[in-house]
């Protein structure tokens, strides 16, 4: 069925969306915009439930404890992490801050109880630096090697590329289902199986990948899976990591603190069992409460099959706009499919942050720099170690693209004359 663009069905419950029209967003794949539902989630949590979880017996505290419940049995479902009854496995998913909190705590508390000298850590050169500093960190603490996955001239990794750099020594695999300057979806079930036969361990960074596309842990062959709320619609500052319960309960906190302990000492402490070992502190249960909302807008009043289509017209008709521009160079795949959301370029001549300011006059919103993604671009050989990024979602349309390849004709006539 075609997708006609230039109708936007979603727009209106997007307040910034609907009382901006005169902006143009295209830089989701940094954060995306939120839905009424979750804004007004947010203050109800505050107006109707607003009480410490898991620190009363009282009935709003109650009331509150049991809204984190729910919602992380809601992520459970969400991606697959059920056992063979369909039961969620809810105790499974942890609530940290963001991706990057989320690979942290695997880097640091589950990597030392499994890497020793000697080890390798496989990655891909396209990862964020979130999914790439850490490993480097951990490499230096174990005595391990990282090693790198590269892609072919399209962006992707090829079967001989994950036969040559996965083997026996290989104790861990970080791998960005999307990456977030291509756009390029990796091979993880590929990768994952070519992991599990040597004996080792994958955590999927999935920060560009749950909200665009349904994701189940189980047929990924993911041991760990991280991502965002503020890039699936929801609000900043929560993160999720999922985790195979037998590695969680191996792992020690990352964090120490107020209710992640079972008892404590003078001299010692047991830990609370997981997920609440992993979640010291007050919890930001408004947060996690408009989450929820956030995932049900997403994958049930729109649909991720209604998002990835609506998502590959926009970037079809995008990149076939661009192409007409002799002056503008494409990164990553020629061909759109391939695109998942993602669209990066830089004009020649013009840098990526004079790119980005001059569009900006005209509304128009989209990123410029290394996108914490610097070992690609040097890879690359991008110029300036620096490019530009337009990034769609489903709630833009045809308007939003014109207005972008209006904005880059008028970077190039400004400079140009």
């Amino acid at each position: 069925m075609a997708i006609d663009i230039h109708a936007n069905p979603y727009k209106q419950d997007f307040p910034l969306l609907a009382n901006h029209p005169e902006i143009a967003f295209l830089d989701s794949a940094a954060t995306a915009q939120r839905p009424a539902c979750v804004l007004d989630a947010s203050r109800h949590f505050y107006e109707t439930m607003n009480a410490n979880p898991l620190r009363g017996l009282y009935s709003l505290s109650v009331e509150a404890t049991e809204a984190i419940a729910k919602v992380r049995a809601q992520i459970a479902t969400l991606i697959g992490a059920v056992d063979n009854t369909g039961k969620p496995l809810a105790n499974d998913v942890v609530f940290t801050r963001n991706t990057s909190e989320s690979l942290n705590l695997v880097a640091k508390s589950f990597a030392p109880t499994v890497l020793k000298a000697g080890d390798e850590v496989v990655i891909s050169i396209m990862e964020h630096h979130s999914n790439l500093i850490p490993w480097q960190q951990a490499c230096r603490k174990a005595g391990a090697t990282l090693v790198y996955l590269r892609p072919d001239n399209q962006g992707v990794i090829t079967d001989s590329e994950i036969a040559a750099k996965i083997g026996p020594a290989t104790k861990i695999v970080a791998i960005g289902e999307v990456s977030n300057v291509l756009g390029v979806r990796n091979p993880v079930e590929k990768i994952a199986a070519a992991a599990h036969a040597n004996g080792a361990y994958v955590v999927v960074d999935g920060a560009q990948s749950a909200p665009h596309m349904a994701v189940d842990v189980r047929e990924l062959g993911a041991d760990f899976f991280a991502f965002s709320a503020h890039k699936a619609l929801g609000p900043m500052g929560i993160g999720v990591l999922w985790g195979k319960h037998e590695l969680l309960d191996q792992m020690p906190p990352m964090l120490t603190g107020g209710e992640m302990i079972d008892s404590v000492t003078e001299q010692d402490a047991v830990w609370a069992p997981v997920p609440e070992k992993f979640e010291a502190g007050t919890q930001d249960a408004a947060s996690i409460y408009a989450t929820g909302v956030a995932l049900d807008y997403l994958a049930n009043t729109v649909g991720y099959e209604a998002v990835q289509d609506r998502e590959q017209a926009l970037v079809v008709y995008l990149m076939q706009q661009l192409a007409e521009l002799d002056y503008v160079d494409v990164i990553g795949p020629d061909d759109p499919a391939l695109h998942h959301g993602v669209v990066s370029f830089n004009v020649q001549g013009i840098h990526p942050h004079d790119v980005a300011s001059i569009m900006d006059m005209s509304g128009v919103c989209i990123r410029a720099g290394h996108h914490c993604a610097q070992p690609l671009l040097t890879w690359l050989g991008v110029e300036n170690l620096a490019c530009c990024r337009a990034s769609v979602a489903f709630y833009n349309d045809a308007a939003d693209i014109d207005a972008f390849i209006a904005g880059v004709k008028q970077v190039w006539s400004t400079f140009n004359g």
